[in-house]
């Protein structure tokens, strides 16, 4: 039997609020344990949330992004369950009335087609605390310095057909909430985490099979392989004879299998009411034409301009757009560069090499855009060749100095003068004599295997500095003629 997958993802978001969404504790990652705690966030008898009013916005900019319905009304309710890091026993959520409705994204997938997926709500609540294992034998620490930091839960209709999909969609929102500046996005630290729902069905069936949730996965590699494996987990359940529960389980990557970790509860087990606490949230329209206004260029609008402004192709334009601060390097570089295509190659070539090498984010490049579209400029002019050009990359990443300061210290100027590259080329033929002969009397397969050592054996003579092209014309004058 053939088996489709049906995918829908929830993707809990921290907002990059600099306090909690109902107390004034920090939010900052990192300090020790129990030290960013309020009797607010304990829960303590007698104490009373109040709602920060930048959660809100930053809530409303992203509903305005994914062109969704924002509700003027909104409410929150308390999600009731027993969990050790939560305080209080319950989670202050919102459930029937989310501050953000009905929306859509846009993604781009591996072969350039474009595909929308619907987004169901995105709500705010508050997140809980830590619970720490490592450190305690035989008993469990409680770390609640993350109770009552501000989550947006962005929750997707199930329509992403394979795990490849759903990674491009985690990756889309992700690039999103960053380019509004309103999560930092950091997936090690937990500030952007997804639940993946995942179910199979037979092939051209309507109705939804079962689902599972994978709780907490925190890297866009381990969804892939998450999903993979539920799949695969699901697949031969069924068709050994058995039955998927609807539960949550876990991803252990170190067996790349899911895991049981409870059955799933719905939403009449959490015992939903509104809060008592809060009042409900009124938005007005004034509210939310203003904040439209202070939008930034979008991720997609920035891609579709790479394309149509700079002659991008799909491809060129969606990596050099999948963080803000790589869109304002490549064009930062290009504003000295002058050649779009000649930067978003050194921008996705050697710049993203370096960067992965060393494991650096672009905007902690040892090499600036200023640099580097000074570099390509020596390129353009022929100053330089595009080999020499690596050499001198290396050069100013390690902090040697600029592109024309190296290439004066160095003597790395190319050889343009014909005179110049022909004394080269006939020391070199006259060297290669013997393979000058077979050449000529070769068939013409065998000449363009040879051609190439010729061209190697110029290059080794002019230490790398003649002028590639005009060492490949020339060449072909002398052997031919």
């Amino acid at each position: 039997m053939q088996w489709e997958t049906v995918i829908g993802l929830e993707i809990h978001a921290q907002l990059a609020t600099k306090t909690k969404i109902f107390s004034g504790s920090a939010t900052e990652f990192g300090a020790e344990p129990n030290t960013q705690a309020s009797v607010s966030d304990l829960a303590m008898p007698g104490t009373l949330p109040v709602l920060n009013a930048e959660a809100v916005r930053m809530a409303c900019m992203f509903g305005l992004a994914v062109d969704a319905e924002i509700a003027e009304h909104n409410i929150f309710a308390r999600k009731n369950y027993f969990y050790p890091d939560l305080p209080s026993g319950y989670q202050t959520s919102q459930m029937d009335h989310p501050i953000v409705g009905l929306g859509h994204l846009d993604i781009t997938l591996e072969d350039g087609s474009i595909k929308r997926v619907n987004i169901t709500r995105a709500h705010l609540e508050e997140d809980a605390g830590k619970s720490l294992h490592e450190d305690f034998s035989g008993m469990t620490g409680i770390d609640l310095n993350r109770a009552g930091t501000t989550l947006l839960e962005i929750v997707s209709e199930p329509e992403m057909s394979n795990a490849k999909e759903a990674v491009a969609y985690a990756r889309a929102i992700h690039s999103l909430v960053r380019y509004l500046g309103i999560c930092d996005g950091n997936m090690a630290e937990g500030s952007f985490r997804c639940d993946c729902n995942v179910s199979i069905r037979p092939k051209g069936q309507t109705e939804f099979g079962t689902r599972t949730e994978i709780k907490n996965v925190n890297s866009f590699r381990y969804i892939e392989r998450a999903i993979n494996s539920e799949v695969q987990r699901q697949i031969e359940l069924i068709e050994d004879g058995g039955t998927v529960v609807q539960e949550t389980r876990l991803y252990d990557p170190s067996k790349d299998e899911t895991r049981s970790m409870r059955s799933k509860e719905e939403a009449t087990d959490y015992r939903y009411f509104p809060c008592p606490n809060l009042l409900p949230v009124v938005i007005e329209r004034s509210f939310l034409d203003e904040l439209r206004e202070q939008l930034p260029e979008l991720p997609t609008q920035k891609r579709k301009r790479f394309e149509q402004e700079f002659m991008l192709s799909t491809y060129d334009a969606s990596v050099l757009t999948s963080s803000r601060e790589m869109a304002d390097y490549f064009e930062a570089a290009l504003a000295i560069s002058k050649d779009a295509k000649l930067t978003a190659n050194w921008v996705m070539g050697e710049l993203s090499s370096l960067l992965n090498k060393d494991n650096l984010d672009i905007q902690d490049s040892p090499i600036s855009a200023t640099q580097l579209g000074q570099l390509l400029v020596r390129i353009k002019d022929n100053t330089i060749s595009g080999n020499i050009a690596k050499t001198v990359f290396e050069a100013i990443a390690n902090g040697e100095g600029d592109a024309d300061s190296i290439i004066e210290q160095r003597g790395l100027k190319q050889v343009t003068d014909s005179g110049a590259i022909e004394a080269i080329l006939d020391e070199m033929l006259a060297a290669n004599a013997t393979e000058v002969e077979e050449y000529r009397a070769a068939d013409e397969n065998r000449r363009k295997r040879m051609f190439g050592f010729f061209i190697g054996q110029a290059m080794r003579v002019s230490k790398g500095k003649a002028n590639p092209q005009q060492v490949n014309e020339l060449l072909k004058q002398k052997l031919e003629g």
